[in-house]
């Protein structure tokens, strides 16, 4: 299995679930904001909204 195998399956399980996919990524980026230095913040913010731009994209 390949990394486009797995990119696939992702699509797949995310497919008409971008508003739970959506609400994870914000509760994952909390526990990783708890779990390292306050400097790390932005970075992970950044992560998480091209993430959520992504799945906006997907939608269409």
């Amino acid at each position: 299995m390949g990394i486009e195998d797995l990119v696939n399956q992702a699509k797949a399980a995310v497919g008409g679930h971008e508003d739970q996919a959506k609400d994870a990524l914000d509760k994952a980026a909390e526990a990783v904001k708890a779990r390292t230095s306050d400097s790390q913040d932005g970075i992970v913010d950044s992560v998480v909204d091209k993430a959520k731009d992504y799945l906006d994209e997907q939608e269409k």
